[in-house]
């Protein structure tokens, strides 16, 4: 999410305390994509589960933080959101991603390596451009979300943007 400067928990280790305490553990041992946000008191303010393949809407999320601490929203809108929107770019290959996603690096470096040129935006500072990749990706804000001469690739696969591209496929080892 990118410029957060309040504490955030995963639950790591051990794997899935956490999550069960909470009550989202599936039986089989993986977690349901759960976000709770607490306040200074200690108090659940707001719950948001899905499907672990599920992307959850941010913005909901970001008007309850407001709720709690509307000084540090505003700042964060004023120093990550584009005031003013551009429309998509005209470019063969235009990568919608954010700093943060480690799927976005993997999509820069393939397209670094294969010099393929690429317009970036970041979807944390456009609205208009995160609207797009949620009306591509079934309403969610999934990154990297590529637009190869008007063919629309939700997540990096190597082997459909190679597609897309036109190029010989490369295996993977």
């Amino acid at each position: 999410m990118g410029g957060i400067t309040y504490p955030l928990l995963s639950d790591f280790y051990p794997h899935g305390e956490v999550a069960e305490l909470y009550g989202v553990l599936r039986d089989d041992g993986r977690s349901e994509r759960a976000i709770f946000v607490i306040d200074k008191q200690g108090t659940i303010r707001y719950v948001d589960i899905h499907d672990i393949d599920e992307q959850p809407n941010n913005d909901d999320l970001f008007k309850v933080l407001a709720e709690l601490e509307p000084e540090l929203t505003a700042l964060w809108e004023s120093t990550h959101l584009i005031d003013d929107p551009q429309p998509e770019p005209e470019a063969d290959v235009v990568l919608y991603c954010t700093p943060w996603c480690p799927a976005c690096r993997r999509a820069r470096a393939f397209f670094k390596e294969q010099d393929i040129p690429y317009i970036e935006i970041d979807v944390s500072r456009d609205r208009a451009a995160a609207d797009r990749v949620k009306g591509w990706a079934n309403g969610y804000q999934t990154t990297p979300t590529i637009n190869i001469k008007g063919k629309i690739i939700v997540n990096f696969n190597k082997k459909e943007v190679q597609e897309a591209l036109g190029l010989k496929q490369i295996a993977d080892y």
